[in-house]
């Protein structure tokens, strides 16, 4: 079982799931999902729509009718993969339509694959079912096509992305996303937490929140009865009987309301925060327009802890940003020290086309980044050890994702499914099935990973 770093690039979805055959003679389309969770989500709901209306859903180019392809804007390299899977899917299917982010440069696409059927931009739903009506005519059968009450998800039965919102109000210079998706519009209350009882209902045992900026939820609602929305949001959900995970949560002072209920055992909202902080250094956070606030953030971090000793607190930062100095970097590391954050990514800055951060000056050579990346993920690295070690001993309870021939392969409550680490059980495992919650007896750790035995 891999050791490695899990791959802590918020942009990156995990890989999404198909599993159900075409009956004879459906139309069938093909489904690549690029991108963050939330392009993930929106590949539900197109299949979700798609499935209703009687196609069948494939994980392979081979045999589909059409292939969708949901692509990701995020950075220059993202830009290119989705180029290189949509060149991928015309050669071995050649029906091929485009959403997603990248969609709102159609120009781009269709100049490097004039051939696409069609382009449309991110969560523009109706559009990409106009496009697969007009390649694919659906041939429902009411008899046979039945659709999951939960809809289609392309992650596995026991836990499932619930996004509350779309767009972002910042105005971060080294993002585009606004520029994509818009501004912030949230989602009504009664219309999250009822997808959130379907999907409990239908054996979800962990609910992902996702969002741009979670902490803003509902602040675009004008005559708002609740100052903070986000706050009575947590509350419902935590009612559900599910584990609920919140994550891209902005560091707005009105999170520390959220501590208490994650403090309080009784309650599904479990105590783990994912606040994309970026840097530590003021002037580094003022050239990427973000609050510059650093220290204040170490004494609120204290203050969750006190609240709640046993918070998990993950995050990522941008090395390289254009003017970085090295004292600037030093000073990161140096805060990192005192955070100790328990899971952490990092990336290497890139120019994304239109983002404010091309025109900086002082931009970091290569050589320099990799140099600093590498310096980061070492402290990081020890940080993550030092604490993971201090596990082994504690008895926990874990939820089981996979079960193979070598063991069971799991997630404390201190970790998100395929983006942090693991708990693996190598003995003992027999009789669990994916979905159960189990307690266990931590006996081994490394960097990332920790090692259990079952509690009989």
């Amino acid at each position: 079982m891999s050791t490695n770093p899990p791959d802590l690039r918020p942009d990156l979805a995990p890989r999404a799931r198909i599993t159900e055959a075409a009956r004879p003679g459906q139309p069938t389309i093909g489904m690549v999902s690029l991108g963050c969770p939330k392009a993930l989500v929106d590949s539900e709901r197109i299949l979700t729509r798609l499935r209703a209306e009687g196609y069948a859903i494939s994980p392979d180019y081979a045999g589909a009718d059409a292939v969708i392809v949901n692509t990701c804007g995020f950075l220059d390299s993202a830009k290119a993969e989705s180029l290189d899977a949509i060149g991928e899917a015309l050669t071995q299917n050649g029906r091929v339509i485009v959403t997603g982010c990248l969609g709102a440069e159609p120009d781009y696409i269709t100049g490097a694959h004039p051939k696409v059927l069609a382009v449309t931009g991110p969560h523009q739903y109706e559009q990409v079912l106009d496009a697969v009506h007009a390649a694919v005519p659906p041939d429902p059968n009411p008899f046979v096509d039945l659709l999951p009450a939960a809809g289609v998800k392309l992650t596995p039965r026991h836990y499932s992305y619930l996004k509350i919102s779309e767009g972002c109000d910042h105005k971060c210079k080294f993002c585009i996303i606004p520029d994509m998706r818009g501004r912030l519009s949230s989602r009504p209350i009664a219309a999250v937490t009822r997808e959130g009882e379907k999907l409990v209902a239908a054996g979800v045992k962990e609910l992902l929140v996702i969002s741009q900026d979670t902490s803003a939820y509902g602040t675009d609602w004008k005559g708002r009865d609740s100052k903070f929305p986000i706050l009575d949001l947590s509350t419902e959900l935590s009612k559900m009987g599910a584990w609920v995970r919140l994550h891209y949560v902005y560091p707005y002072p009105h999170v520390r309301d959220l501590i208490p209920i994650m403090a309080d055992p009784s309650n599904g909202l479990l105590p783990y925060l994912d606040i994309p902080f970026q840097h530590a250094h003021p002037d580094t956070l003022k050239r990427m327009a973000r609050p510059a606030a650093a220290a204040r953030t170490l004494d609120e971090i204290a203050a969750w802890r006190r609240a709640c000793p046993d918070i998990t607190l993950r995050s990522t930062f941008i090395v390289g940003y254009p003017g970085e100095t090295e004292a600037e970097f030093q000073t990161l590391l140096d805060w990192m020290d005192a955070a100790q954050l328990d899971r952490v990514g990092c990336f290497k800055y890139e120019n994304v086309a239109g983002a404010r951060s091309n025109a900086l000056p002082d931009h970091v050579p290569d050589e320099v980044k990799d140099d600093r990346w590498h310096r980061f993920m070492e402290k990081a690295q020890a940080i993550s050890e030092a604490k993971l070690a201090a596990k082994v001993g504690q008895r926990m309870t874990v939820l089981v994702d996979e079960i193979d021939a070598d063991g069971a392969t799991c997630r404390p409550m201190a970790d998100a499914p395929e983006i942090d680490g693991n708990l693996f059980i190598d003995e003992g495992h027999e009789g669990l099935a994916p979905g159960d919650l189990v307690e266990v007896d931590v006996d081994e750790a490394s960097e990332y990973d920790l090692w259990g035995r079952p509690v009989r």
